[in-house]
């Protein structure tokens, strides 16, 4: 047993260590390099600014339109199926329209009939005669004064008669304006370019004010929708070109322009939504598909906090 701690060894003094704390200070430095080398190998997991990063996101319609009439009524025909490509303002289906289709008919007929017009004008013409016969002779005590005025009277409600005539001539014009809307009504058209999706009524079937007919979506373009962690907010800006990649077996890239960022976040997720258009004028691309998208220039940010709480300890402990 030493009781000096210190042996003089010229004039140098050593401590000597005893092996338990000898032991404790080898299991100390080895837990150190341990978390040394985690430290090294966590930096380098860490995320490093300049990498392009792609996000999940899904290619739809960029409209599902469910047609409804302006009226309800019993379906006649539906003219396509579904799977059928429609254009903007072709006829798709028609109810019944038996008895507006009759009602116009007679305003037509009535809008194009000038028999009153021409039989107001003969008995204008003949009024007129008579009172220039009364006129002439009223001077020479032939008429009485009383006939003078009677068939100045009648000339003039002869004058009349005519504007009467035309004034109903283009009533009968804008009532078959109104009957041909009210024909319009039971007539139904594609408000897009698109493909017919669903048939959910058939002819014979009844449709009410709840119940469209068939739904059209619209697939030039298409519809992107994808959400964006927020630490990359202030990176996509709206009208930028991104690179969209679908699932496979259709794959590629296809760019496609941002139209909308929005301006409230999804704090649940941590996410924001972003909407671009995608061209499809030759429709190979479906709708429904899942895909990838890049954004230009956006690049991951560095987590500076993740990178300060991997620091070394030993660096930190000499820091302070």
């Amino acid at each position: 047993m030493i009781d000096d701690p210190y042996l003089s060894l010229g004039q140098h003094p050593m401590k000597l260590v005893p092996p338990v704390q000898r032991r404790g200070l080898g299991l100390f430095s080895a837990l150190g390099a341990a978390l040394m080398m985690t430290a090294s190998a966590s930096a380098a997991e860490l995320p490093v600014g300049g990498a392009s990063d792609a996000f999940d996101c899904i290619i739809e319609p960029w409209q599902t339109v469910k047609l409804s009439s302006a009226v309800a009524g019993v379906i006649r025909e539906v003219t396509v199926d579904r799977g059928d490509f429609v254009t903007k303002g072709q006829v798709v289906a028609r109810l019944e329209a038996g008895v507006e289709e009759a009602a116009l008919a007679l305003a037509k007929a009535k809008a194009t009939s000038d028999q009153p017009i021409k039989s107001a004008l003969a008995k204008l013409g003949y009024l007129r005669n008579k009172y220039d016969r009364s006129a002439a002779l009223i001077d020479r005590k032939i008429v009485s004064g009383n006939q003078y005025d009677e068939d100045l009277a009648n000339a003039k409600v002869g004058e009349q008669d005519v504007f009467t005539a035309e004034l109903n001539q283009k009533i009968a014009a804008l009532e078959v304006d109104h009957a041909e809307a009210v024909v319009e009504q039971r007539i139904l058209r594609s408000p897009v370019d698109g493909v017919v999706a669903e048939i959910l009524l058939h002819p014979g079937e009844y449709r009410n004010d709840q119940s469209p007919i068939l739904t059209v979506t619209q697939i030039d373009p298409l519809r992107v929708e994808a959400y964006v962690p927020t630490t990359y907010y202030r990176q996509v800006e709206n009208a930028a070109v991104a690179s969209v990649e679908p699932e496979e077996p259709f794959g590629g890239t296809y760019r496609a322009k941002v139209r909308i960022v929005d301006r409230v976040m999804d704090a649940a997720s941590g996410t924001f939504g972003v909407r671009l258009e995608l061209p499809s004028p030759d429709h190979r691309l479906p709708a429904g598909l899942k895909c990838k998208i890049r954004f230009p220039n956006v690049t991951r940010p560095i987590d500076q906090a993740a990178e300060r709480s991997w620091a070394n300890p030993y660096l930190a402990g000499a820091e302070q």
